[in-house]
């Protein structure tokens, strides 16, 4: 077969062709990512894509879900109490559960991981304060620190949004300067300084494509905090009110018509686990296919 190198060279596959590679082959994470991939598409494209306006109260009070012999395809997941459709607030409510929980997670990711690796790349006082402080700090349960920034802060979206973001911080500090630390201290590292290679170079080249694995765990851990914070503050009233769409508000709301109308509460729950069960696979897969991408 004719072919363009004529040394016949054997193609050895990048980091990031291995890591697809494995990835690939891991059923349940392509599952996983087509799932995650639709939620996003829902996500941005909400407006657009409600059948119904997720606000507007009618007269159609308490109608079943469409499976049911007394529903109606015209309100597939049956309506509220208000007679709201809950599938357009299901709709609308991923920006406000899902869409701020990724804002929040990249947020968290690039001040914490900047924070944490520029602390594990020196040595001395500060590095050890910072080592033990957030220690202390993480001590503490995320979901208790964003109510006591809530109680600080006040009711609202957007101070619940800014309280569970502090909130995620400190971890990813912890783990980022954990994992940039050990790097630092092995052989290779050591070997590399001494053939004159700067920080910048050994963080970029070395230590980053090994401490990758640690900080997607971290990502994967983050978001289903963001998500379960997010709703449980909605749900306790904390944060998104009762009239928004947000999922944990939906279930705050309809928690009281668990025997009358059990589809306005089990429909937002089962949206929520399979949200987090959804990041979970994805973020799980990605974590296997970098370790066996580095081995």
């Amino acid at each position: 077969m004719l072919t363009n190198n004529i040394y016949q060279e054997e193609h050895i596959p990048t980091q990031f062709e291995r890591f697809w590679r494995s990835f690939r082959n891991n059923n349940l994470a392509m599952f996983g990512l087509w799932c995650l991939l639709a939620l996003i598409i829902i996500t941005v494209f909400a407006p657009w894509i409600t059948p119904h306006d997720p606000q507007a109260h009618t007269s159609h009070l308490l109608v079943p879900p469409s499976w049911d012999p007394a529903g109606s395809v015209e309100y597939f997941f049956g309506t509220d109490d208000l007679g709201r459709d809950i599938l357009s607030r299901l709709i609308e409510g991923a920006r406000h559960s899902f869409g701020n929980a990724v804002l929040l997670t990249l947020f968290a990711t690039c001040v914490g991981s900047i924070i944490g690796i520029s602390a594990g790349m020196t040595s001395g006082l500060l590095s050890s304060i910072l080592n033990h402080l957030m220690d202390t700090i993480m001590s503490i349960p995320s979901l208790l620190l964003a109510i006591i920034f809530v109680a600080i802060l006040g009711v609202g979206e957007s101070n619940i949004l800014l309280a569970i973001g502090l909130a995620l911080i400190p971890r990813f500090i912890r783990s980022a300067y954990t994992a940039v630390h050990n790097e630092v201290g092995k052989d290779y590292i050591m070997a590399a300084r001494l053939d004159g290679a700067k920080d910048i170079y050994l963080l970029w080249y070395s230590i980053l494509p090994n401490i990758l694995s640690t900080l997607v765990l971290e990502i994967n851990f983050a978001m289903t905090v963001a998500i379960l914070d997010i709703t449980s503050l909605g749900f306790l009233g904390l944060g998104a009110q009762s009239s928004t769409s947000e999922w944990g508000a939906i279930l705050g709301d309809s928690v009281e018509l668990l025997y009358l109308a059990p589809w306005t509460v089990v429909l937002p729950g089962l949206t929520i686990m399979f949200t987090v069960i959804i990041v979970n696979l994805v973020g799980e897969g990605a974590r296997q296919s970098l370790n066996e991408g580095v081995e």
